[in-house]
């Protein structure tokens, strides 16, 4: 009932679409389970991994995907060589894992398309990590401690019913792709322009209304998708302004004229209070905000092509000339040929 066969200089056996629901092992001989690296089985009918999985000692990959699979039993610790850890489309949650599973050595593990609805705490302690797909799952949050994954270089996270993105994505020091299309994402942390080995950024499918101005810190970026936002589709040129605190009157009064402090001066809240402050990014008014801004959109020109709302924060609704939200008096955007070749590549907006 096996094949065994060479793929990339891997002994594989596969044992897939032949419609097992258990891994008898009684045909294979003991040479045979020591070298064999790479396991396939594809399309069968296991119900839970088979503890017989321990015997192949030396497996550095395997794929159980397209099974019935809602366990995993703890002989999958045993494997104490397994790199890549494949189980698409099976019925999969996040108590289907053994406890210990976050102790393996495992690179890539994918898991798309089964029925999550929490991240599985097990994934955060995988420290070697480098690939991770929950796509189509039922997830509706990534934790925080997402950032424990230091070693992530993908993360795909596609078709599931996310809304918001944590800030400590932007503590991943090597992630390259991350893909949350066809999530119910509403804004973009402003921390992700931290991301600088982000070459590919997929959001298209979200519910989108502005990008912040931030990412275009992301100088490693090549690929942006954002078709299917209401960005794309229905342009925002609304304005919020909450009236300043009598505080900020104050702390804005002493900022703009350049008023010297020092410490011995004002208690320390103050001190650090001060310290915090924002400068207007209109270059004829030179204010500044601390906590009361005017959210505005200002439309920028990416490869000269496609134009994108990107969130600004003035000091004041009479700040908000040089940044129109008409897309044809916006002065500063750039044309085609002085965008470097080591900015944005691709925007896909359809």
């Amino acid at each position: 009932m096996d094949v065994y066969e060479g793929l990339e200089g891997k002994k594989v056996l596969n044992l897939s679409q032949l419609n097992l629901d258990n891994l008898d092992l009684d045909h294979v001989g003991e040479e045979k389970k020591r070298d064999t690296q790479q396991l396939l089985l594809v399309y069968n009918r296991f119900t839970m991994l088979p503890g017989s999985i321990c015997h192949f000692s030396n497996l550095v990959f395997l794929d159980i995907s397209y099974n019935r699979l809602a366990f995993i039993c703890e002989d999958i610790l045993r494997l104490s060589k397994l790199k890549t850890l494949v189980a698409k489309n099976n019925r999969l949650d996040e108590f289907s894992l053994p406890k210990d599973f976050g102790t393996m050595s495992l690179e890539v593990v994918n898991f798309s398309g089964n029925r999550f609805e929490e991240f599985p705490s097990e994934f955060l302690n995988l420290q070697r990590l480098q690939s991770l797909s929950l796509g189509a799952n039922r997830l509706k949050t990534i934790p925080a401690e997402i950032e424990n994954l230091t070693s992530l270089e993908l993360l795909y996270l596609g078709g599931n019913s996310i809304t918001s993105i944590p800030p400590e994505l932007a503590n991943l020091p090597y992630l390259s792709y991350l893909v949350l299309c066809d999530n119910r994402i509403q804004s973009i942390p402003p921390q992700l322009a931290q991301m600088h080995s982000l070459r590919s950024l997929s959001l298209h499918n979200n519910l989108l209304t502005y990008l912040p101005r931030e990412i275009l810190s992301l100088f490693q970026l090549q690929e942006l998708s954002l078709r299917g936002n209401p960005l794309v589709v229905r342009f925002v040129k609304d304005m919020t302004y909450d009236p300043p605190s009598l505080l900020e009157l104050a702390g804005r009064t002493v900022k703009s004229r350049n008023l010297p402090y020092k410490p011995e001066d004002l208690p320390g809240n103050l001190v650090r209070y001060l310290d915090l402050a924002s400068k207007c990014p209109n270059p004829k008014c030179g204010g500044v905000y601390f906590d009361s801004c005017v959210r505005h959109i200002k439309f920028v020109d990416f490869c000269g092509k496609y134009r994108l709302p990107l969130m600004h924060y003035l000091c004041s609704p009479e700040c908000s000339s040089p940044c129109s939200s008409n897309p044809q008096s916006d002065a500063d955007s750039e044309d085609e040929n002085s965008v470097p070749a080591h900015r944005m590549q691709k925007v896909l907006l359809g």
